[in-house]
């Protein structure tokens, strides 16, 4: 009987740690204040900006740039896509945002 007990008890604990793993993706802002971006044009408001570039640009060498600019792009379309890379297809505004030269403006 306690083998059963220990086994539901885990399974639970399981399926509550899943369900809030999936609520946090979808969510752009999150309980404790930070950001982990799902992308969406317009998901985020201009103070979640700064939290969702610091984890888009978290895994880049070159930080300060790619802050700057992703602040800046943040700003104008108010996302930033999921990820530390790619998936721009999730804000057109950002990934549509082209330099002078052609190229794209935000990381």
């Amino acid at each position: 009987m306690a083998r059963l007990s220990c086994f539901s008890t885990a399974f639970f604990l399981i399926f509550a740690l899943i369900c809030t793993i999936d609520v946090m993706a979808q969510s752009p802002g999150r309980a404790d204040g930070s950001v982990r971006p799902t992308g969406g044009e317009g998901s985020l408001r201009a103070e979640q900006c700064g939290g969702a570039c610091a984890y888009r640009c978290s895994a880049t060498s070159h930080k300060n740039p790619c802050i700057e600019f992703c602040n800046m792009c943040c700003k104008k379309c108010l996302c930033v896509p999921s990820g530390t890379h790619g998936h721009k297809e999730e804000c057109p505004c950002y990934n549509n945002w082209k330099t002078k030269e052609g190229g794209p403006k935000c990381p």
